[in-house]
Order: structure tokens, then sequence, then C-alpha cells
């Protein structure tokens, strides 16, 4: 799909690349797991940016046309998180290649956890580079290089597998011992090397931005559009379950959390389309969608209850449940990213005088450094003084005098968003300024500043999607409670900062800036909760909208499908069913205990047609075929009968 037109390929932009994956992820996590490789950070990504013309035209048409698989090996059993610090080595030298004597490297490496490594046919590898004769006329460390390695290059061992999570998608080690190849397999050619980091951070922010974030928002999509379904046709004590308060709120939270994450989406997606190189989004989606999508995994399975723990082909739940870890630890496992990434970044590239500073301490013309540091550092002053008026006004104003670039019901949350931005950057300011450095090793400190600027970012998303989408008044709940939840979530960890802050005193001050008047901001109510989940138990166009990109065909063996038709049905059978209970059970016309039973004696006292007996009868066939669950004969579960061959390095059963 990245691939350019000229070289044989889709050229999708990011938004169409991440509604594909949506869609995909919706019904198979191994199929966009697979597609979504060779889509994102890997050899067509790093060769479409940075490979010479020769490198481009030889395997860009191949990767287009599914000739070639690649993979991407960075990950090892030393440097997982820490990718900077990989021990995998080359070293510059001479040696032969194809019978002929050429300038080349000898590689040797241990990487772990390749997705489509068993079948890959090309090996994107990231080493470092040394060159201790100086045979390219440099430093001895050369630093991180990528490469692209033909899979029969001799020395590299491939082929076998992990089995993550219980789920199938090719994913295994690689190994290489005394690997020579030429100079010229450097990705962008011999000038590249060295330069290997510089692309592996440029690019896996875009890569993080949609494959990620597309799979976990696909995986919630359809575990919305299920539940919400399942929660009307499933009914406990005469009542469909989805109108149980517990319930409703665990169907709010799944809606909420899913508008956030196709926001946070779709909009960063359209970012990147207008050229942008979101490092720092990418790390805020890469740690929120994805952790939204294990709660909105969790709550799925809660509403479905034994129906999504029972494994079979009629389980429609269990397998994505089971392939949320994979989202939480690829691509920088979470707790890291929360704890060192989402702030440690933004803190600094998104300030607008910090990097202006560091640049002017480094400047080599001391004079011009220094007129450049002080310019930079009196606008920092003026910018902390502004941002502590601007907070204190606000909030005990409550921000209502913040201009807000809309008016209607969702004005309010710009505002703000507003008033939370101004606390936010006067209390980092004052953090870095006492903290410094140290800021830094404080983790929980910073996790908690990247989860209220996160909290913003999300906030925004969902505010500009719902205007993308033309401000519709019926996903007008979705959207408050959405808001409600980030803005709640970035008070309190405002909160959180300011209560664990070492330096008491100036907490004090910081408090008193920020929150004047208490935390007052409250997370989304029940009856908020309520709206919400009657939006996702009723068929209608909020609900479409929050479906959107997923498969919801109605045919055999999409049960996506087979629950919507079943919701419609639900809804068109209501008036019967009540009908059955007033005038038939409850006035002791009919005693039969099941629905069926039901059906027939109520048609036989005249309380409904034959019509409706029989459209009432083919409605709960539906609804049965959906909640019923597989179950399998010992023989289908256990090993075959008969002798085993012992496991490989077992001891031999006694006879």
């Amino acid at each position: 799909m990245i691939i350019p037109k000229r070289y044989g390929g889709l050229e999708f932009s990011a938004y169409a690349h991440s509604c594909v994956l949506t869609k995909i992820a919706s019904r198979s996590t191994t199929a966009s797991s697979t597609i979504a490789v060779p889509n994102s950070l890997g050899p067509g990504e790093l060769l479409n940016h940075y490979g010479t013309e020769d490198q481009k035209s030889y395997y860009l048409p191949r990767l287009a046309r599914g000739e070639e698989v690649p993979c991407f090996a960075l990950t090892g059993p030393r440097a997982g998180s820490d990718a900077a610090s990989i021990p995998d080595t080359g070293v510059v030298c001479r040696g032969t290649w194809q019978g002929q004597d050429v300038l080349g490297m000898r590689l040797n490496f241990s990487k772990r956890y390749i997705t489509l490594a068993p079948i890959a046919t090309v090996i994107g590898l990231a080493f470092r580079l040394f060159d201790p004769e100086k045979l390219l006329g440099g430093a001895v460390d050369v630093g991180i290089t990528c490469a692209l390695i033909p899979r029969d290059t001799p020395g590299i061992s491939i082929g076998r597998r992990h089995f993550p999570v219980n789920i199938p998608f090719q994913n295994g080690p690689i190994q290489g011992h005394d690997v020579f190849v030429p100079l010229d397999f450097i990705i962008g050619g011999p000038k590249m090397a060295g330069t290997g980091w510089r692309m592996l951070v440029e690019q896996l922010s875009v890569g993080r931005c949609i494959s990620l974030p597309s799979n976990a928002t696909g995986g919630a999509k359809a575990g919305v559009w299920a539940s919400g379904a399942y929660a009307r046709i499933r009914r406990q004590f005469n009542t469909p379950v989805g109108r149980f308060e517990g319930v409703e709120a665990v169907l709010a939270r799944m809606a909420g959390l899913t508008y956030t994450m196709d926001a946070a989406r779709s909009v960063t997606a359209g970012a990147i389309d207008g050229g942008e190189k979101p490092s720092v989004p990418s790390a805020m989606l890469k740690y929120h969608v994805t952790e939204m999508g294990r709660q909105v995994a969790n709550d799925a399975m809660d509403v479905h209850g034994g129906k999504g723990i029972c494994l079979g082909p009629k389980n429609y739940l269990a397998r994505g449940y089971q392939c949320v870890p994979v989202a939480i630890t690829v691509e920088g496992a979470n707790l890291l990213t929360r704890s060192l990434i989402i702030f440690g970044q933004g803190a600094v590239r998104c300030h607008p005088f910090v990097l202006r500073e560091m640049n002017a301490a480094r400047n080599p013309d001391h004079v011009r450094g220094v007129e450049e540091f002080d310019r930079a550092l009196f606008g920092h002053i003026g910018f902390t003084i502004s941002n502590a008026v601007r907070s204190l006004v606000m909030a005990l104003t409550h921000a209502r005098f913040t201009r807000s670039p809309v008016s209607g019901p969702t004005a309010r949350y710009y505002q703000h968003i507003v008033r939370f931005s101004a606390s936010f950057a006067f209390t980092v300011d004052v953090a870095m300024l006492t903290l410094g450095g140290y800021l830094k090793k404080k983790e929980s400190l910073s996790a908690r500043l990247g989860d209220v600027l996160s909290a913003m970012y999300l906030a925004s998303m969902v505010l500009k999607h719902h205007e993308n989408q033309g401000r519709p008044a019926q996903d007008l709940p979705i959207v408050e409670w959405a808001c409600r939840n980030l803005l709640y979530h970035a008070q309190e960890q405002l909160h959180g900062f300011l209560r664990n802050f070492p330096n008491r005193l100036l907490a004090g001050l910081m408090r008193f800036v920020v929150f004047p008047r208490g935390r007052h901001y409250s997370s989304p109510s029940d009856r908020l909760g309520r709206q919400v989940a009657e939006l996702l138990t009723q068929p209608g166009d909020a609900r479409v909208r929050l479906g959107q990109f997923i498969y919801t065909t109605v045919q055999p063996g999409n049960p996506l499908g087979l629950l919507g038709e079943a919701l419609a049905l639900a809804m068109e059978m209501e008036p019967i069913e009540k009908r059955i209970r007033i005038e038939g059970v409850k006035a002791g016309r009919i005693t039969a205990l099941d629905l069926p039973g039901q059906i027939d004696q109520a048609l036989a006292a005249g309380i409904i047609t034959s019509a409706e007996a029989q459209a009432l009868h083919e409605y709960d066939r539906k609804v049965m075929n959906l909640i019923h669950v597989d179950d399998f004969a010992p023989h289908e579960l256990g090993r075959q009968a008969g002798p085993q061959p012992p496991r490989a390095g077992a001891p031999a059963r006694p006879a």
C-alpha cells in the first residue's frame, strides 16, 4: 500500500492505509498484523525514503507484487525497548562475494520477535557498524546502520517460529554468524552508513501512528459493535442485559473509548498526509490507543460472559482478546513509553523555547550563542509568567471567557482544553526549572505530565473528528462522554503530579495557580452513560458511524453482520414480545417457560398472528445461533489415541 505507483504499488495515503488495516483487524488480527508489517517500519518504508535508485528499482516492484516478503530485524535478546544499545555488529572488511573481492561487512547478530521472519525472503537488519581499519575513511564506530540481506545469504539461520499468545501470525528469531555482504547492501548505499538510528526514528513515528492504532481501533470497533447488539438480544430476568445499569456503564465506556481511538487514528493519519512527522503523537497513540483497546477488549468479554470464554468457531471475541498484549508490547513497551517517551520527547519538541535554548547553548559561535540564548530565555520567562496568569484566571472563571473556535454544545470543551493547556505549560516550566535533568529520573512525575499532554491531544482529536463528520447531533452524547473522560483524567493527573512534587512549597504555589478553587471537573455522569449505551443497543446512525470500516455484511460466517441483523430484528420483535408478556404470561394465559413455547401458546390464544409467530420463531432461532457456544468430544481436544513419540529431550517413559 505504501509503495509508489511508479514501482507498482498502490501509493495509498496514510488515512487510506489506516482504514484498510482497521477493517481487516475487525475480522482477523493475524491477517492485519501480517499486512501491517510490510506497510510499516520495514524494508519498503526505508527503501522508499532512503534507498538508492538501484535498490528501489529492484526491490520495490518485487515487494509490491509479493515476490519478496520482507521483515525487519531490530529487537534482540539484550536490546528490547532500549533499541539504541543493540549489540549486533558489522565490521567493514574485504571479502569474497559471488566470486569477486569486494569491500563489505561481516555481520554477527541475534534477533527475536521478528514478525514475518519465518517466511521472509529479504531481511531488513539493524546493527552497529565498525570500521577498525578505517576503510571508509571515517570513525571506527560508524554507528547504527540498516541493510537489506537476502534470506539465503550464507551464515543466516532463519525459519523457526515463536508462538505469541496462541496467535498464529508468522513471528520468529533470526541469527547470523560471520555473514559477509557488500557495502552496497546498506539501505541508501555506503554513504548512509551510520545513519540507521535517524532512519528508524523518523519512520517509526509514522508506523506507530498507523499500524498499531489502526489494528487496535479495528478490534475495538468490532467489540463495540458486537457487544451493543449482544447486550440487546441477550435477555436475563426477562430484560435485555443492556438495560442493566452495570452493563450500561460498561457499554458507555466502550463507546467513548472507541470513539476516542477512532478520532486519534483518523485525524493523526490526516496530519501525516499533510506532511507532518508526528513523533510525539505517535508515542501518545501507541500507548493510549492500545491501552484503550485493552480496556474495550476486557469490557467486551465482560458483556458477553460465558459466550466470550468458550473457544471455538462460534467465538468471535476470544482470539482478539488473546492478542491484546502483542500491541501493548511491540514497538516500545507501553510501560516505558508512558514513563519515558511521551513527556520526555514532548517537553523538548513541543516547547516553544526549550529547543531554541538547547541549540543556542550548543552554538560554536559563543557570542551569537549567548545572544540567541538570552533571547530564548527571556521569551521563556515571559511565556511562563503568561501561562501562570492565564491558568489562574481561567481556573477562577472556569474558562467561561476563553474564546472557542466553535459555538454550540462542544464549545465548553474547547475552553477547558485551553485552560488545562495553560496549567500544563506552567507546571512543566516550573518542574523543568527546579528539577532540571532530574525530572527524567522522576518517571512517575514524567508519566503524569505525559498523561496530561496526551489527554489534551486526544480531546482535541475527538472534537476535530466530530467536526470532520459534520457535527452530527446524534453523536453528541459519545463526544461529550469522551471529552469529559479525557479532561477529568487530565485534571486528576495534574493533581497527582502536584501531590507528589518533591518541593512542597513550590507544589503549594502551583496548586494555588492551577486549582485555586479545587478540582471541580467531574467524570461522565450515569445519565450521560445511559444515553451513550442506548446508542449502541439500537440501530441508528451513531452506531453505524462508530462501526465504520468494519465487516458488517449480513452473510453466513460473519458474526458482526449477523449480530447487526439480530439487533434490527430485536427492535421489530419488541412490541410482539411485550404483548406476549403482558397479555399472556402476566395474565396467566401462557404457562410455557421458554420463548418458543410461549410463542405457540400466544398464537393459540389469539394474542399474536400467524405471521408474527413465524417472524418471532425465526428471530429466536437466529438469536440462539448467536448465543450458543461450541462443545467438543474428548478426543477432539485431547491427544490422539495410541502411543505418542517422546518429545525431544524428554526422558523415555518406562515400559
